[in-house]
């Protein structure tokens, strides 16, 4: 391994150490749908954000909540004894995951394909400097 590379993995490895990692895989929700309340709280204060995600009438709200709860309780273990007020929702990725696709009869004999939608979503929560 060359030098550039070692101390690039070097930084990459330290910047993880403050970081927290909560994932949700096959998430029954369109990733479109969980897009949108995943970019109301990009970038917000944990804190904040689960201020937001509590008050949202949307369903994929819910599931965001619970997954934020997830990564503040995993940054608590990885940082034992630090307070979490300073932690902000530093990423988060919604990508499509399998899809069911069912059959609705349609007139005069034809079906229509019926796709139904699900997502993996992946939240890190880091703190600021």
């Amino acid at each position: 391994m060359g030098a550039r590379k070692r101390n690039t993995a070097e930084a990459i490895k330290e910047a993880r150490k403050t970081q927290a990692i909560a994932k949700l895989n096959n998430c029954p929700t369109s990733p479109r749908k969980m897009r949108l309340v995943a970019d109301m709280i990009r970038g917000e204060e944990v804190y904040k954000a689960l201020n937001i995600l509590a008050y949202n009438p949307k369903e994929a709200s819910n599931r965001l909540e619970k997954l934020l709860k997830s990564a503040i309780n995993n940054w608590m273990q990885k940082n034992e004894g630090e307070d979490p007020t300073n932690l902000i929702v530093k990423d988060v990725h919604v990508d499509s995951a399998r899809m069911l696709k069912r059959i609705q009869p349609a007139p005069q004999g034809r079906a229509h394909r019926i796709r139904k939608r699900s997502n993996h979503v992946t939240l890190v929560v880091d703190t600021t400097k």
